[in-house]
């Protein structure tokens, strides 16, 4: 058995991905479960992921609402990047912004339930697409900061999604797409609709697509998620692991969701 407080998975883009969750002060490998029965359970306690206080509900995967009102990560600009205010001198945590906003990011698209765009910080967007439960993706332009991919990303929403349906993410893998071709696709709609616009940053030259697989030996036919919150006991056989989430053969769990909750996992020796 292993128990205590968990944060999101962690993941290795092996093939297929390599996912472990992290526990108390240890680390549960997933990949090795597969096919055999699992048991958590929520023990009723929840710790903020930031400054580890003892609370009795959690805002924004994780958070108390102290960190949650107070910290620049859980302000509305870092769910819609578009909106950040850096320069407008109201950042939360300036120290913070200059560290996570204002450095290179990565405008992508990835074909997760659908073709979508993202962004995501950094030069390695790897980490991101594998949360996401993409399957394929590929970098599309390298921008000098979150507000400027924020900004690339609205412009190309008119014509591609940037949500993933998870329910159809965690039913199958989608067809291949021709990313490149995609590409070339938006941004020609683009430059249609706005001949005017200058996009921000670079295009990253010919990127290779990236493609992705998961540990999974059955896909649900009908998703069904479990709620901790109302029931805290979640068993059956492990399925598959995509995403965040866990794939169990009557429902599914995005780990994700429950930072800081204290769990107790029972799986075979």
């Amino acid at each position: 058995m292993y128990s205590g407080s968990i944060r999101k998975m962690t993941a290795r883009a092996s093939t297929p991905v390599e996912y472990a969750l992290p526990i108390g002060d240890g680390s549960l490998s997933l990949n090795p479960l597969l096919g055999q029965r699992l048991r958590l359970e929520w023990t009723g306690e929840i710790s903020c992921i930031h400054c580890s206080r003892s609370i009795k509900k959690s805002f924004n995967q994780g958070y108390c609402y102290p960190c949650f009102r107070r910290l620049a990560r859980c302000d509305r600009c870092v769910v819609k990047p578009e909106l950040c205010h850096f320069d407008q001198g109201t950042c939360r945590e300036p120290d913070w912004g200059r560290s996570e906003c204002l450095v290179p990011h990565t405008v992508y698209l990835a074909n997760s339930s659908s073709l979508k765009v993202g962004i995501t910080r950094g030069l390695d967007p790897t980490a991101r697409w594998i949360d996401q439960g993409a399957t394929q993706a590929m970098p599309i332009r390298i921008v000098p900061s979150r507000l400027d991919a924020g900004r690339v990303e609205v412009a190309l929403k008119d014509f591609v999604a940037d949500k993933t349906n998870w329910r159809r993410m965690l039913q199958g893998s989608p067809d291949p797409l021709d990313l490149a071709s995609e590409r070339d696709r938006l941004m020609q709609a683009l430059e249609s609709a706005q001949p005017k616009l200058a996009l921000p940053g670079s295009a990253p030259g010919d990127s290779p697509v990236t493609t992705l697989h998961y540990p999974v030996i059955e896909y649900p036919s009908k998703v069904v998620s479990h709620n901790l919150d109302r029931d805290p006991v979640l068993e059956g056989t492990l399925q598959g692991i995509k995403g965040q989430y866990l794939i169990l053969d009557r429902e599914v769990i995005n780990l994700r969701k429950y930072g800081g909750y204290s769990l107790s996992v029972v799986c075979p020796a």
